[in-house]
């Protein structure tokens, strides 16, 4: 039997390389200590595996993590995928995640998320805290832990109940490994008290970082009736206030237990040792004391390393009947008192400190039971486990359920749009009228009122006098240009705005005059177009001659045969042609050698164009283009990803992925319409929907860049999250992208040419 044993055993496969993600020393809290000791005994036990040590930082102590630990911001989603990305350069074979909510960023911790849906390496997960009753949110994340892993341990057979009957684990997935423990030499109490001054008391100990939750007033209360039988009793509490609760409310708790004390007189009889006291240490005080007292109040703590380790070291036991005390307690291992039972508890403490004879009996059970713990049979026990996860094929977090287009909604427009127009920026979602208006936005926000569904009439003939009317007053005849930013107080910044500026004015203009659904209003526009598209024959910038040929384009839906617009479009479509050729590279296959922002529009004029022209060339290049862009677009993973801002004036260089812009996403989508148009390829619908679902959170940092509540739009994605500002600039890229997606979902297509581009 013990041969066929030890066969088995040999045929287990350990794994060469694996990546441990938790916390670490040296911060201040149970998981960072365990997942140390978790480190240090799989490397001690098998020197020859690679562990690299992925560790939360809250970033608020300055800690100095050991060399070797890779460390992870923990409110930073960007910091998560750079270790995703790591964890997958680094050749490793398996994962094991130490999980607990409360150490990864995000509501339940889901940031994490971020992490596991980008690596493709098989996980084992260890549960630390397992809920009875988890609210939406845990419950969420932990299931997609759950779905991500192999296999998983818990540290108590209840641990196990509770997966299987609220998360419907199957028990083949479970493993129970109980918490490791240090392998020290049982010592009567008495032989160490003299180092910590302690010789001739009784000594009961409880230690770990002070929290509310900790139920350290009940066990003080309970002092007086220990005193009075046992005079020499000293109740030691060892350890620093817990550093989250410091953040919280300073040190209120521990002034409170001071208190207490002072109240009921037990000054001799109750110590605070107020440090957080390293390993060694922490085990010295342990084999000093004669009783360890735990009297936590979370009846579903579910594992205590603290309760461990003083088993670990045969220390008899009095304490309230969480779960993991249940368990490791059992079959007379230790004394159960009722939780926040001050009395119990004195009457436990005080039968145990007259009776010497059962109280070694007691401490002998404890520390055999600790034998059985000890940190090298849990470091075999799992990297057997790691060796089957290995040879498992990866578990990926599925796919986000489709998301629902968003109702194109005005709220937020109507937030920053006053008498004269629609205001540049805000601080948050509040206008900000230091910088006044610009004619780029107020272009914008009248092609929405001719695209935008449900308005009532009245509302939009408001609107769009608004807006038309600060495009009129833009116009400086005298300069044959536009004007582009405006002060609050309307007078004009400068008497001659940008090319851009000018380019979108054409193109706003050109909308309105096809799609405006009042007469008065289309014929204003079509009257100003010829006024003043004339003068967008001088313009020199790729993408303000795009934007006045999407005017232009447009211009010729509404007037067929128009001879201004249809010079402007042959005059800058073979200009763009012109600039392919001369920028194109074999792996480059745009009009410039740098990216910038807008890109998309550049290959949707040219299809825009090309149907308006029957032009089969201008149409076949725009593709081609727009192939080549949304392909530098795509993130690893599949997302959307918009070129960042990072990535202006590289040349020839692949794009970053930061900052990343609303604009980008809304010209895409706007650009893919447009190829689906001319090719009725439903790849292009595709497109546009990914780009769409940018905003709705599909992205880098799986984070929604719309606030649902009012239509607004946050003004970018950054590294480390959203810019929560609101400008207009953000907000009608989504609602001109939420109108322009609904339009695509229900369109249908007449294919207008033959070309092997649409073919």
């Amino acid at each position: 039997m013990n041969n066929e044993a030890s066969g088995q055993k040999a045929q287990i496969k350990l794994p060469g390389h694996i990546a441990v993600i938790g916390n670490s020393v040296p911060r201040r809290c149970g998981i960072a200590t365990f997942t140390t000791d978790t480190v240090e005994a799989m490397r001690a036990r098998f020197p020859d595996m690679r562990i690299d040590l992925y560790a939360m930082d809250e970033g608020h102590d300055g800690l100095v993590y050991p060399s070797g630990v890779t460390t992870v911001a923990q409110h930073d989603p960007a910091s998560y995928l750079a270790a995703a990305r790591a964890i997958e350069a680094s050749g490793t074979s398996a994962i094991w995640l130490q999980h607990e909510y409360g150490i990864f960023g995000g509501p339940a911790g889901e940031m994490l998320l971020n992490l596991l849906r980008r690596t493709d390496i098989p996980m084992l997960t260890t549960l630390h805290t397992i809920l009875e009753r988890p609210n939406p949110d845990e419950r969420r994340v932990l299931e997609a832990v759950i779905r991500r892993s192999a296999r998983l341990i818990v540290m108590s057979d209840m641990g196990r109940e509770i997966l299987t009957r609220v998360h419907g684990v199957p028990d083949r997935m479970i493993k129970v490994i109980p918490h490791g423990v240090p392998d020290r030499t049982y010592v009567d109490p008495d032989s160490v008290k003299a180092l910590f001054g302690f010789a001739e008391r009784k000594i009961l100990l409880t230690f770990g970082l002070i929290a509310p939750d900790k139920g350290i007033d009940h066990m003080i209360r309970a002092m007086p009736s220990i005193v009075a039988e046992h005079p020499d009793a000293l109740y030691v509490v060892l350890g620093a206030t817990h550093p989250n609760i410091i953040r919280q409310e300073g040190e209120t708790l521990r002034k409170f237990l001071h208190a207490l004390v002072h109240d009921l007189g037990l000054m001799d009889h109750v110590r605070f040792i107020d440090t957080y006291v390293d390993h060694d240490a922490l085990l010295d005080y342990l084999q000093a004391a004669d009783i360890y007292v735990t009297p936590y109040n979370n009846p579903a703590q579910i594992t205590s390393g603290t309760l461990s380790y003083s088993i670990a070291l045969g220390k008899p036991v009095v304490s309230t009947p969480y779960i993991h005390a249940t368990e490791i307690l059992a079959d007379s291992h230790g004394v159960l008192v009722g939780f926040g039972d001050s009395e119990a508890m004195a009457n436990a403490v005080n039968a145990l400190l007259a009776d010497n004879p059962a109280r070694a009996a007691l401490a002998e059970r404890a520390y055999a039971r600790g034998r059985t713990m000890i940190w090298s049979k849990m470091a075999e026990t799992a990297a057997a486990l790691l060796g089957e996860v290995e040879m498992t094929r990866p578990v990926r977090i599925p796919a986000a359920p489709r998301l629902e287009y968003l109702e194109p909604d005005l709220a937020a427009v109507i937030r920053m749009t006053d008498a004269t127009g629609m205001l540049q920026h805000s601080i948050y979602s509040v206008p900000n009228r230091e910088h006044g208006y610009c004619l780029d936005d107020n272009a914008r926000a009248l092609i929405l009122m001719s695209q935008m569904p449900g308005m009532s009439e009245g509302e939009r003939d408001a609107l769009t006098s608004i807006y038309a009317s600060f495009i009129q007053h833009a116009w400086n005849p005298e300069r044959g240009r536009f004007r582009n930013f405006m002060r609050f107080d309307r007078s004009w910044v400068e008497e001659e705005g940008s090319e851009d500026s000018f380019g979108r004015a054409i193109w706003s203009i050109g909308v309105t005059a096809r799609d405006a659904s009042a007469g008065k209003h289309c014929d204003w526009a079509a009257t100003l177009f010829d006024q003043v598209a004339g003068h967008s024959h001088e313009l020199g910038s790729p993408r303000a001659q795009a934007f006045a040929m999407l005017g232009a384009a447009a211009m010729q839906d509404a007037h067929p045969g128009h001879g201004l617009s249809k010079r402007l479009l042959e005059q800058f479509g073979e200009q763009l042609l012109s600039l392919l050729h001369v920028s194109r590279r074999p792996d480059w296959a745009w009009f410039e050698a740098v990216l910038a922002y807008d890109n998309a529009r550049l290959s949707e004029t040219l299809l825009r164009a090309g149907k308006s022209l029957g032009r089969a060339d201008f149409m076949d290049c725009g593709l081609a283009t727009l192939e080549w862009i949304v392909e530098q677009q795509t993130a690893p993973e599949g997302h959307f990803r918009a070129i960042g801002t990072d990535s202006f004036g590289r040349e020839y260089l692949p794009p970053l992925p930061f900052d990343q812009q609303p604009l980008e996403a809304h010209a895409t989508i706007d650009a893919c319409a447009a190829a689906f148009m001319v090719t009725g390829n439903r790849r292009w619908r595709h497109e546009a929907e990914k780009a769409y679902y940018w905003f709705l959170g599909r992205n880098d940092l799986d984070l929604p860049l719309n606030s649902r509540e009012d239509g607004g739009c946050f003004d970018g994605l950054m590294p480390t999250g959203v810019n929560r500002n609101q400008g207009a600039e953000s907000i009608l890229a989504l609602q001109l992208a939420s109108c322009a997606i609904l339009r695509l979902s229900q369109s249908s297509v007449d294919v207008p040419h033959s070309s092997s581009a649409a073919a």
